[in-house]
Parts: structure tokens; sequence; C-alpha cells
């Protein structure tokens, strides 16, 4: 009797044949990825988790630390602002003080030439400066390049009396008046900005009694 199973002669392979099966190409592409096994629980979420402490209570903690954390926050801008404003009102009264120092500073140098203004109002109440005279064109420049420098006059007749920049050297009963009125301007008075450099000397009418 024949024997129908070849058999292998020597140095050839024999490969195996599992029973059941079918015999697959090997390579990468054959390779089958195992399935992960499927569950029912979910994963938990960051939502899940601040919905659970807010259910026990625990939101009330989580504010208040936020609460704690925003206070020093809150002190620096505080202090923040004080430093500010107290900048703020450091610049202000260096500058005003910087310009009462410019306005004496302005006030000594035209000091000296106020006797020669005194001199060109009483030439003018005698009528001296009228016209275009050499007199008259001199007394302009002068006053105008001092006023330039911030000098101002005051003083006219029928101003109400103020006692803070007018000196009264005579008092008139007058029936004309109410209230103290500046009759007559015997010396003008004069500023520097907000700086008094010389009170006005002046004839008061006062109301009859």
């Amino acid at each position: 009797m024949t024997d129908t199973n070849p058999t292998p002669e020597d140095g050839d392979e024999v490969q195996p044949v599992n029973e059941g099966s079918e015999a697959t190409a090997s390579g990468p592409e054959s390779q089958v990825e195992p399935e992960t096994p499927e569950t029912d629980d979910e994963e938990l979420t960051v939502q899940d988790i601040l919905d659970a402490a807010q259910a026990d209570g625990l939101d009330e903690e989580v504010d208040a630390a936020r609460v704690a954390d925003a206070e020093p926050e809150h002190e620096h801008l505080v202090d923040l602002k004080r430093l500010s404003a107290e900048y703020a009102n450091y610049r202000k009264r260096t500058e005003a003080n910087r310009e009462l120092d410019r306005e004496r500073m302005t006030g000594d140098v035209v000091k000296a030439l106020l006797p020669v203004l005194d001199d060109l109002d009483r030439a003018e109440k005698h009528g001296d400066l009228e016209g275009d005279t050499p007199f008259a064109a001199i007394a302009a420049k002068l006053r105008t390049s001092v006023a330039k420098l911030g000098l101002a006059p005051f003083g006219e007749k029928g101003e109400p009396f103020d006692h803070n920049v007018h000196e009264a050297i005579f008092q008139q009963p007058s029936p004309d008046v109410e209230t103290e009125t500046i009759l007559d301007v015997v010396e003008t008075g004069y500023t520097v900005g907000s700086t008094l450099l010389r009170a006005a000397k002046v004839v008061v009418a006062v109301p009859a009694e």
C-alpha cells in the first residue's frame, strides 16, 4: 500500500497548519489590534467635579478664597491711588510756589519803576500826555513794557472801597452813596499776578448819617 502523504526530505521545513483557522499573510497589515473592552462607567470630567463641589457647599469656600486673594490687590490699588493723589497735590503746591516766587522777583524789579509811573499818572491828569508828543510815546512804551511783565494797575473812581487792597487817606460823607465808595485815587495800586505789590491810596465817600 502506497503512502499518500509525502515524507519531507531532509532539509525541508515543515510548516504547521492550525486547524480551524485560515492561513494569513504575515506582515504589519495582518496584525489585528486588540479591542478595548467597553465599560459602563463614564470618566469624570472637571465640570462633574465642580458640580459636586457646589452641591456639597464647597463653592462658598472657593469664593472666600477668591476674596482673600483679591484683598491684597485691592489694598495695592488703594495705595497707588493715594500716592497718585499725593504726588498731584505736591506738583500743584510746587507749581504754585514757583509762580509766587516768580511774581515776587518780578515785583522787586518793577517796584523801582512805580515812582516813574506815578509821575506819568500826574502828568496825564494835567493833560501833558495828550497828542502824539514824544513824552506821550515814551509813557505808552513804558506802560506797555511793565504790563508785559505782569504789572497791573487798579483803583478807579466809583469802585466800592475794599480795605484789603485800598488804603483810605481821607473819608468824606456824601448823601449820594449808600456804601463806602472811592471818590478819588491819589496813588494807583499795583499787582503782579496774584501778588499785591502796592495798595491804592484813595479818598473814600461814606454814606451821610
